[in-house]
């Protein structure tokens, strides 16, 4: 048996340390910092020096001013002589909290519990949503590509409760990052302590006092005597600090949508070209896929309206409808559509502005995924495809066959759109034959028995060369079956009397054949010794 080894020669045991896994309750904070600006104009669009003015004072600018050294308090006038080319605008609270709606609305995407915070804020309980979205990382890009094509800056803030997210986001806003978080309980309070006092609304009126007795972060606040704090700063600014540590439970007021979904987006400026239009749809998509989430609801047709100049020489808004194979939610597929049918539209006026309608919208179906899915093999993909085929080339040149009770070879089929009847708008009458006409032919059975049809039927039927009163074509053809006698059009005044017959020629390549059936008379009046044959189509 070999010796132990020595405690210098033996191995540690290796010690894993466990997953880490978010904790069952968790934030997400919001915050949007350019509010003021994007409002009037959403940040993709060239930085055109916005400054908003509240009574002739700078309250908001953007990075353009900023970078010209204009500063927030500064008087118009001096915006001017910094930046001459600053874009000014009035500070409108409406128009602010019609953008912060419209991003609430889409972060219903992500949880359906959405509440507003103060300070352009918006707060999301993401624990359930975690295990959807693939984790938090996952959830995050998620949320930050929303925000990026609503054209807002958003910085974001995780924690274990509301207040805590919503401190963490601001923080992230003044240090200039993009996000801030802490997902463990146990070290909320280190990272809240350093937090400056002025994250805090609550907490404004009293901060020349709080400044003048050293008091500048939440530890600092924390350490005063609380009955004299709450005297001197009332019960609010306690409450605040208590919920963002944990130490009491906040009441929410959850977002609530309207029963029918419709969204509005005035443009900045006129548009000429359709693909410029995209970006501002794909906003209003945003919304429409938070809508459809909080309702539980996909959608099979949307229509998008461009509006044009208004007045004498007004002209009708642009309709584009959308119809998909199946109801979706998702707004990337959504987006991928919409995209491939502004590319081939032309525009007849500027647009002003855009409208989206959900116009047929279905119950959400429970995806079953199969134990080993294949790539593009389920129901969904192959719905994707053609939705797109159909928004890139059109629904004229998307086909697909349809059976028609007719028996005539050349009439019994005809092509048909791929999409639904409703992609055309067409009338209640017209859509009521469409019904009818799919109805029969779907009632429609061939004869039990009948003859084998071949793969490939010809446009027209070609004469055939007779010799010896046997059908040539090369080669003498042999009838391999017996006669299938068809016998139709007597109710419209085109009939036809045919014998067809499966034939094989001498390199044994098979064909459909027919011969025409008329009477003797018929026969000595075409003064032909052999009745007609054609050759109508080719097996595969």
């Amino acid at each position: 048996m070999p010796p132990a080894p020595s405690a210098k020669t033996a191995r540690p045991t290796t010690h894993h340390p466990p997953e880490k896994r978010p904790p069952a309750s968790l934030w997400l904070a919001v915050h949007l910092p350019q509010l003021a600006t994007e409002a009037f104009r959403p940040n993709w669009l060239a930085d055109d020096g916005a400054v908003v003015l509240d009574k002739n004072r700078v309250v908001a600018i953007s990075a353009l001013a900023r970078a010209a050294g204009v500063q927030v308090g500064m008087r118009s006038g001096s915006v001017h002589m910094l930046l001459p080319g600053a874009t000014l605008q009035q500070h409108d609270v409406a128009l602010e909290n019609d953008l912060l709606h419209k991003v609430a609305i889409a972060l219903l995407q992500y949880s359906p519990q959405v509440a507003g915070a103060e300070r352009a804020s918006l707060l999301m309980n993401i624990g359930a949503s975690l295990r959807l979205f693939g984790g938090v990382r996952q959830l995050r890009r998620r949320v930050a590509a929303s925000m990026a094509a609503l054209g807002v800056t958003a910085s974001l803030g995780y924690a274990t409760n509301a207040t805590a997210a919503w401190l963490l986001a601001q923080a992230a806003a003044a240090s200039g990052r993009h996000g801030k978080y802490c997902l463990n309980p146990a070290k909320l309070a280190r990272q809240l302590d350093p937090l400056a006092l002025k994250l805090l609304p609550a907490a404004a009126p009293w901060h020349e006092w709080l400044n003048g007795i050293a008091c500048h972060d939440l530890k600092s606040l924390r350490q005063l005597p609380r009955a004299g704090l709450q005297r001197r700063c009332g019960k609010a600014l306690l409450s605040t600090l208590d919920y963002a540590y944990g130490e009491a439970t906040q009441l929410h007021q959850w977002l609530t949508v309207p029963a029918q979904f419709f969204a509005r987006s005035e443009l900045p400026e006129r548009i000429e070209h359709a693909e410029a239009i995209f970006n501002f749809a794909h906003a209003l998509l945003q919304q429409l896929c938070g809508w459809l989430s909080a309702k539980q609801l996909a959608v099979s047709q949307i229509q998008l309206l461009l509006e044009h100049e208004r007045g004498r020489l007004a002209v009708l808004p642009t309709e584009i409808i959308i119809t998909l194979a199946e109801a979706s939610n998702q707004a990337e597929h959504l987006a991928r559509l919409l995209k491939e049918r502004l590319a081939q539209l032309s525009l007849v006026a500027p647009a002003i502005a855009l409208s989206l309608h959900a116009t047929q919208v279905a119950a959400r179906q429970a995806a079953s995924a199969s134990l080993f899915p294949e790539p593009g093999n389920s129901k969904q993909d192959q719905h994707r495809l053609l939705e797109l085929l159909v928004a890139r080339l059109g629904a004229e040149n998307v086909l697909q066959a349809a059976p028609r009770a007719d028996y005539r070879p050349e009439l019994a089929n005809h092509w048909v759109s791929a999409m639904p009847a409703r992609q055309h708008a067409i009338s209640a009458t017209t859509a009521a034959a469409a019904a009818a006409t799919t109805a029969a032919a779907c009632a429609f059975r061939p004869p039990p028995g009948i003859m084998n049809r071949p793969a490939w039927l010809l446009a027209s039927a070609i004469p055939l060369e007779v010799r010896q009163h046997r059908p040539c074509y090369g080669s003498t053809l042999t009838l391999l079956s017996p006669a299938e006698r068809i016998e139709a059009g007597w109710w419209n005044g085109q009939l036809v009397t045919r014998d067809y017959f499966v034939a094989e020629n001498s390199e044994h390549l098979r064909c459909w054949i027919y011969r025409e059936r008329v009477s003797a008379s018929q026969q000595l009046a075409r003064n032909e010794a052999d009745a007609a044959w054609y050759l109508h189509g080719w097996f595969g």
